[in-house]
């Protein structure tokens, strides 16, 4: 319940003609109190005067400023004088084009790796995203030793723009637009290593819809590891970015992707360190067809995916070549998921099918031409790939991942020779230490090893380096 405000105390001026008119009435009453008539007429006449004056007194009173108040005696609580209103820290919003009850999102990181890379058949190619991160398919084989190579890069370093609008019915519209510098097609180690933002994903996002690129709805990202690498568990995972329509309720979702087929020629390639020969369309006329369940709790989570494609190549005549046009449809499976241990979790994928462009980063080819004229069809080239990564949270500054990944295909020797990818597998170690909220700093080792449908392979050994600062 509110305090009653106080009475007002006349001032010091104001209590001195009050008691000076009281006075001049009690000694005037008292020597008058036997007085005649007229005397009393007077004395009356007089304090008459003296309320005129002192209602004059009361009245300039009320229309004089406030005095500055005093400090605020011990246990008393001051009134605070009202603020004067704040200045806005920009004189616009930030989305002057956007809907109202828009919000901005910005996120990313900063990222810095250096890597020593030991290969025992040859040398990486420069310049080539081997470089920079682990490629399954890259690693030389049967070529000179060259030695050990180092190389740093802040590529990987990201930004994540958004904008989510809430709409009049209150649900809600996102965008996301992300970009890193992976995969450049300018820029050199020369003077300024200087390179050009490359697309990611950019996508809207309403209710159950979504719309635009981002990861393959067969990919399952949750699965990924916590790696110093920019995959981790290449060889044994789905990694595929592209545009698409999804929709998602639940645990279910089902999208159609943007089709594309990559394939081996008839024979083969003569040089298993090129990748120059594989044969890349877009001739389908029909998009990649994705479907996803997964269940969630506090334990982790599962999810079952499938994949459905057709696969076509076309190719018109010309003076030294047959014309083919040649199709086939493929499948692939998944099964990834996630379990929690306490503070520490196992993550794992395992996949089977036509993987082809879809896993190991285009390890092996989707299929291979049957022949080289017009009567050519294609081979779907199958094959089984699979992960598993166990993280361990020593503090809470300290954590340590260990992982294996795979891929092991059933190529037609017959139609590819023996040049092609057979099986790729590696094993990795890392350990991660946060000083600081948000910046990570790591260290990883990975052993990698390659091999040819002909039995011949190579290793890759790297120790890798990086520094993270995450906003």
């Amino acid at each position: 319940m509110p305090h009653a405000k106080p009475p007002r105390r006349p001032s010091n001026a104001l209590r001195r003609s009050i008691a000076v008119a009281l006075s001049v009435a009690l000694i005037s009453t008292s020597t008058l109190a036997g007085a005649e008539t007229a005397k009393e007429k007077e004395l009356e006449a007089r304090v008459a005067e003296l309320e005129k004056l002192v209602q004059q007194l009361v009245a300039e009173k009320k229309a004089a400023p406030a005095p500055v108040a005093a400090p605020a005696a011990a246990g008393t609580v001051a009134t605070a004088p009202a603020a004067a209103p704040a200045k806005p820290i920009q004189p616009g919003t930030i989305l002057p084009n956007s809907a109202p009850g828009t919000s901005f999102v910005l996120t990313g990181y900063a990222k810095v790796d250096g890597m020593w890379t030991d290969t025992s058949d040859g040398e990486l190619a420069e310049n080539t995203p081997s470089r920079d991160f682990y490629v399954p398919g890259a690693t030389p084989i049967g070529q000179p030793d060259e030695g050990t190579d180092f190389d740093a890069h802040a590529k990987q370093t990201r930004i994540n723009f958004g904008t989510d609008t809430i709409l009049a019915g209150g649900d809600k519209l996102s965008t996301r637009f992300e970009i890193d510098f992976f995969g450049s097609g300018t820029g050199n180690q020369r003077v300024t290593n200087t390179y050009a933002p490359v697309l990611r994903h950019a996508y809207v996002q309403w209710r159950e819809w979504l719309v635009g690129q981002t990861w393959s709805n067969f990919q399952d990202v949750a699965a990924l590891p916590d790696s110093v690498d920019f995959i981790g568990t290449t060889d044994g995972t789905v990694f595929v970015r592209q545009p698409q329509v999804r929709y998602t309720r639940g645990g279910f979702s089902l999208a159609v992707e943007n089709p594309q087929t990559t394939m081996t020629p008839f024979g083969g390639p003569a040089d298993p360190n090129s990748t120059a020969w594989i044969l890349e369309t877009d001739d389908s006329a029909i998009p990649d067809l994705t479907a996803r369940y997964a269940w969630k709790g506090a334990w982790g989570h599962v999810a079952v995916a499938g994949l459905a494609r057709e696969l076509k190549y076309e190719r018109v005549d010309t003076p030294t070549l047959t014309g083919i046009d040649a199709s086939s449809w493929s499948m692939a499976g998944s099964l990834s998921g996630k379990f929690m241990i306490g503070k520490d979790d196992i993550r794992f994928m395992l996949l089977g099918g036509n993987l082809g462009r879809y896993v190991g980063l285009n390890f092996t080819t989707d299929a291979v031409l049957t022949s080289n004229g017009s009567n050519a069809g294609l081979e779907t080239i199958d094959g089984f790939a699979g992960s598993i990564a166990y993280r361990h949270v020593w503090s809470d500054k300290w954590r340590s991942n260990v992982y294996f990944a795979m891929g092991d295909y059933d190529n037609d020797a017959g139609f590819t020779g023996g040049n092609v990818n057979k099986s790729s597998e590696s094993w990795t170690f890392n350990t991660w230490y946060t000083p600081l909220p948000k910046l990570d700093i790591g260290a990883e080792f990975r052993h990698a090893v390659r091999e040819l449908e002909n039995g011949n392979d190579g290793s890759l050994d790297r120790l890798q380096f990086t520094t993270r600062y995450s906003f």
